[in-house]
């Protein structure tokens, strides 16, 4: 049976943990796993939700600090990507047929694994790509959620070789000629630590590289043209008034401030017309926060405590397990 999640030397996944697969509304396979908090009583749990192209194993250093607190985190990989299915005939290609499957995979691992598997209060954190699919599904997450961490969340785009309108132009004409399929751009060299837009931090930057060196079946390149156009349209949904008013989920912003996927500016107007969000800039800090320097990391992690209830408090308690804590994943 092959294994379902990897540890990667020097930043093992925390124990105790479940991990398999759960089917989401049209039948896709997703790679899921269950993080036991490491104190007592439980504090809730974060539902973790992932950007574009990454995975389970990326978030072991961060899982670790959320079940020290005593936080369960429950996460899976995104359809397309990592372990989960994925669409096309070209494995390497990110694809989404439409942003809603994105919507209706939270709703499913929320019925189908967080709820029934982990333990209440839900917290959801999503980065990224993450981010947009919190955002986009939270009008119908009231019920559910307690409170939202959103890093990064893409709702805008910095431009690459040319604008990003023209990026997402030129996304949709490809869709509109039928050849949605195909691919921007192409896949390049692995990426080099110099002036790349994710993080500053190089040990961090060469270990992520190194998850996709060490298990090549969670490797993922260039977005298909669909992908674009799907979260071109996702944007420009979230960012209206109209949407942001009917979330209601009392929400925090990590907004790095040298940004290099998403521009700073996108983030804080977002957070200008959403009235239950909070905005945090993190000066200094690159697109994954999570995955930066320690002194921007920090910053993040300390705003991420502060604001799920409960995540610091009682430490005093340290407690005894009651009988629901005693069982095992």
């Amino acid at each position: 049976m092959d294994k379902i999640l990897h540890d990667i030397p020097g930043n093992p996944l925390p124990d105790p943990h479940r991990a398999g697969y759960f089917e989401s509304h049209d039948g896709a396979r997703l790679r899921y796993a269950v993080f036991k908090g490491t104190t007592y009583p439980s504090k809730g749990t974060v539902v973790l939700v992932h950007g574009r192209s990454e995975c389970i194993e990326k978030y072991a250093e961060t899982i670790r600090d959320l079940t020290r607190k005593g936080l369960w985190v429950a996460t899976y990989d995104l359809r397309g990507q990592g372990l989960s299915d994925r669409p096309l005939k070209d494995p390497l290609r990110g694809h989404v047929r439409r942003f809603t499957d994105y919507e209706r995979d939270l709703e499913s691992f929320l019925e189908k694994v967080a709820l029934p598997d982990a333990r209440l209060p839900l917290f959801l954190m999503a980065h990224s790509t993450g981010g947009l699919i919190a955002l986009a599904t939270a009008p119908k997450l009231g019920n559910r959620i307690q409170r939202m961490v959103l890093s990064a969340p893409f709702v805008g785009l910095h431009g690459e070789i040319m604008a990003a309108s023209k990026i997402f132009a030129l996304a949709r004409f490809a869709c509109l000629l039928g050849v949605g399929n195909m691919a921007l751009s192409k896949g390049g060299k692995p990426p080099a630590f110099d002036n790349n837009p994710l993080t500053t931090d190089a040990d961090r930057f060469m270990r992520n590289v190194n998850i996709v060196t060490g298990v090549p079946a969670l490797a993922l390149g260039p977005p298909s043209a669909r992908w674009l156009h799907e979260c071109d349209k996702a944007i420009r949904r979230v960012n209206s008034p109209d949407h942001l008013t009917r979330i209601t989920i009392p929400t925090l912003l990590l907004a790095p401030m040298q940004d290099g996927v998403v521009p700073f500016v996108a983030q804080e107007q977002l957070a200008r017309h959403f009235r239950a969000c909070q905005l945090l800039p993190i000066p200094g800090a690159r697109h994954e926060v999570l995955q930066e320097q320690d002194r921007y990391r920090e910053q993040a992690l300390a705003a991420i405590h502060a604001f799920i209830p409960g995540s610091d408090a009682a430490e005093s308690l340290g407690g005894e397990e009651d009988e629901t804590e005693q069982q095992a994943l």
